[in-house]
């Protein structure tokens, strides 16, 4: 077979482009990738004892209210008009109560909350960490297989920016 320059134009443009991509890159450095205890890190905030507090006294409340409608559920049809019309005003009490819980809780821990993602961004920013993931959450996803402790651990640090 004859090479003419007609058969060989498709041949150099394709050589052109291989050894175009074949340039030298400039090496980008690696990312960086830490880990935290999330818990860890909301229970070094100052406010978390009011917040387990306020929990506490929630998890009380609303366990002695849903004993008594259980009890009065384990009645059954023997039931009378009176406990059944109690069980309502239990319901409705431990549904207010419960939303009462919520709402004030909600409220003490979103300054918790801006707190930690504060402290996390500007540790993440000032040195130089990409991403940083809640240690918990990776590992029961499956999403990370291996990660060293003694160098990816950064709650300790982070802890110290929480204010």
């Amino acid at each position: 077979m004859k090479m003419t320059p007609k058969a060989l134009a498709p041949l150099a443009l394709v050589a052109a482009f291989g050894l175009g991509n074949l340039a030298p890159h400039a090496q980008t450095p690696a990312t960086k990738i830490g880990f935290v205890d999330v818990d860890a890190l909301f229970a070094a905030h100052p406010s978390d004892k009011d917040i387990k507090s306020l929990q506490a006294a929630a998890n009380k409340e609303l366990t002695d209210l849903d004993a008594k409608i259980k009890a009065i559920d384990a009645k059954g049809t023997a039931a009378t008009a009176a406990e059944k019309q109690q069980r309502e005003q239990l319901v409705s009490t431990i549904n207010a109560k419960s939303k009462s819980y919520s709402d004030q809780m909600a409220a003490k821990a979103a300054p918790v909350e801006k707190a930690v993602d504060t402290a996390l961004g500007n540790y993440a920013k000032q040195n130089g960490y990409a991403v940083i993931m809640d240690r918990a959450i990776a590992q029961q996803s499956g999403l990370v297989v291996y990660a060293d402790s003694a160098t990816t651990d950064l709650t300790e640090a982070v802890k110290k920016n929480i204010k």
